[in-house]
């Protein structure tokens, strides 16, 4: 174990964050630690770190254990050093050495007969060798590159660059520390797509273990080989991804709901003969057997959902023509930097168009452009019967701050009741008399919330949204995305949330060689597209260097399928055996399946029965058995589709 807690109780005055919670962090492991906003996952790991106590049990710590805590509060942090400069602090022990050989150096120059000085120079050279010191500086650049830094910006102030920057450097340094145990609270906020890549790639094979809390679920499944939830003040372990996660959830949450109705079952109709036959002298000591049994029992917990379960709908008022938005040879340039030159591009009715591409590639000038509100050259040609809403931070300016949140979407002009907007509020955490709060006493995190459901209220029928996922938890991202899959208008946005754009984007543009590249598809198709393209070109790298530019519009029409195999290729005697043994496999999984199918089936019906609920021990026993057989099934469909899929691959050769 690295670090953990034992038996920790940890409150805010009143309020319960988690009782008698046991947790060891154990070396190798990448673990999602996930809640509802509210529920305490940062404090959770201010307890880890100790910077705050618990009201109960330990903190428990490896003696060398070292640890790396990513946070908002770093924040705070100031120097006029360069960011590589911050960045190299990680290596402490390394600069002391340097330090120590340069002032060596200098004294053995005025006395080169010294052996004593002599040895200690060599030494603290032999000690840097060691410790790989020669290549601190390739490796902050390495770092620093791969989240986001060009070679210019490596020479810059630390002062100079704004918080997500800053905060960059911070997630760097830490990085280039390779603490024991990394726990990052939302690393991802302050990432565009490429960083986050990268980010992933570099954690996957990371020797340490990392702690993440994050709302991308994205991020998380690639990520994550376990997962800790808090929840109704208790942490529950799931082994296995986010993907994983959420079907055991869904599971144990059927299991515990069913087990708490058919023990109220057992319950009242104990009550009833306790009711029926206490007064009753034969029957009294039975009655009374009963009601200390009942009284001795573990009430298994209601199922309560810490969330409404509440679905966000837009509305439309009006049908848009065919074109919304024609841009027609437009360009944009700053002194430095040119975002688009003589682009053109059409987003139509029923476009759900996702912009990506790394920071500084304009993708946000872009939006601006396509809502009118910056200047460039050429032609943008509104559409017929066009209603737009634009969403982007800068409009927590335009909030009236003496209205509360009520008020203020009240002010919308729309017919939706006080009852659907205090429902509609509940979904972006405004809920109870939250929604009576002044905006002028809002953080910025809420004020963006609330200008995000006036968007959403607006009855518009085109969406324009700036990162509009910013500022809200993982349950409300999912509502969003569901909303916006089912909106009948048509959308542009811009987001770092990968799971938000897969959910809602049925295209996606690039901008490339200052052009608008558009991909008519799926993230999950542009990205299988691109990972297509880049084997290609490694395969063809002069074809694909000496290429001519296209200009035109990427389509899924237009990707490459493998060819089909032809019934006149001669027969191969070993593709023949390896395609008969995988049959045989695939035979023999299925085989499995079907038995443990079976075994399933009567561990439900055992669970069905409302005595087990009456012993503790065989309950926990049985539901262990029902995760387990679960889990078997899981990993032998997995196998499955992987012998399938080879099969499919051979057959077609």
């Amino acid at each position: 174990m690295l670090i953990g807690l034992q038996n920790v109780t940890f409150e805010f005055g009143a309020r319960v964050i988690v009782s008698e919670a046991t947790w060891h962090i154990q070396p190798g492991e990448r673990i999602g630690l996930i809640g509802y906003n509210g529920t305490g996952k940062s404090t959770l790991l201010k307890v880890l770190v100790g910077q705050l106590t618990p009201s109960k049990g330990t903190v428990e710590k490896g003696r060398d254990t070292t640890i790396g805590y990513l946070h908002q509060d770093l924040l705070s942090f100031d120097t006029s050093e360069t960011i590589t400069e911050v960045a190299l602090g990680a290596f402490e022990r390394i600069r002391e050495l340097e330090k120590e050989v340069e002032t060596l150096g200098l004294e053995l120059e005025a006395n080169p007969e010294d052996n004593d000085l002599l040895i200690k120079y060599t030494d603290a050279l032999h000690e840097i060798d060691i410790l790989d010191g020669y290549n601190i500086n390739h490796k902050a650049e390495e770092v620093l590159h791969g989240l986001g830094f060009s070679t210019i910006d490596l020479g810059r102030p630390y002062k100079e660059f704004s918080g997500g920057w800053r905060m960059r450097v911070l997630l760097a340094k830490m990085i280039l520390q390779q603490p024991d145990v990394l726990l990052l609270d939302e690393p991802t906020n302050h990432l565009d797509l490429p960083s986050i890549e990268w980010l992933e790639k570099y954690l996957l094979h990371y020797k340490g273990s990392v702690v993440i809390v994050s709302h991308d679920k994205f991020f998380l499944n690639k990520m994550v080989n376990k997962v800790v939830e808090v929840y109704q003040q208790q942490l529950h372990f799931y082994t296995g991804d986010y993907a994983y996660y959420e079907v055991e959830k869904e599971l144990r949450v059927d299991i515990q709901q069913r087990a708490f109705e058919n023990q109220q079952d057992y319950i009242r109709q104990q009550e009833k003969f306790i009711e029926r036959f206490k007064a009753k002298a034969s029957k009294a000591a039975a009655a009374q057997s009963i009601q200390k049994r009942l009284d001795r029992m573990d009430v298994i917990e209601d199922v309560k959902i810490e969330r409404p379960n509440i679905r966000i709908n837009f509305a439309v008022d009006k049908t848009p023509g065919k074109v919304l938005v024609d841009l027609k040879g437009v360009g944009k340039k700053y002194p430095t930097l040119t975002i688009l030159d003589n682009a053109f591009a059409e987003i139509e009715r029923g476009d759900k168009i996702a912009l990506i591409g790394a920071n500084g590639k304009g993708k946000s000038t872009l939006l601006r452009i396509v809502a009118g509100m910056e200047t460039f050259e050429g032609e943008r040609v509104w559409g017929h019967n066009v209603d737009e809403s634009f969403y982007a931070q800068h409009q927590l300016e335009s909030l009236n701050l003496n209205n509360t949140i009520l008020q203020e979407v009240q002010e919308c002009g729309t017919k939706k009741t006080d009852l659907e907007l205090r429902a509609l509020l509940g979904c972006f955490l405004f809920g109870g008399d939250e929604v009576d709060k002044r905006i002028k006493v809002l953080s910025g995190g809420e004020k963006a919330r609330v200008a995000l459901t006036k968007t959403i209220i607006s009855k518009a029928n085109f969406l324009m949204l700036d990162e509009p996922t910013n500022h809200l938890d993982m349950v409300t991202v999912e509502l969003l995305a569901d909303a916006l899959t089912k909106y009948d208008g048509s959308i542009i946005l811009v987001s770092h949330d990968r799971f938000f754009i897969s959910k809602t984007a049925n295209k996606i543009w690039e901008i490339e060689d200052e052009k608008i590249i558009e991909f008519k598809g799926t993230y999950q198709e542009w990205l299988e597209w691109k990972e297509r393209m880049a084997k290609q070109k490694a395969l063809n790298p002069e074809t694909a260097k000496n290429a001519p530019k296209e200009e035109k519009k990427v389509t899924k029409q237009e990707i490459v399928t493998p060819a089909a195999s032809t019934n006149n290729a001669p027969i191969d005697k070993d593709l023949q055996k390896q395609i008969q043994k995988l049959q045989k496999v695939i035979a023999q999984l299925e085989h499995n399946i079907e038995v443990l199918n079976k075994e399933k089936v009567a561990i439900e019906l055992e669970m069905a029965d409302p005595s087990i609920y009456t012993d503790t021990q065989k309950y926990q026993v049985v539901e262990k058995n029902y995760h387990d057989k679960n889990a078997l099934i899981r990993a032998m469909n997995k196998e499955y589709e992987i012998a399938f899929g080879d099969l499919v691959l051979l057959e077609s050769k």
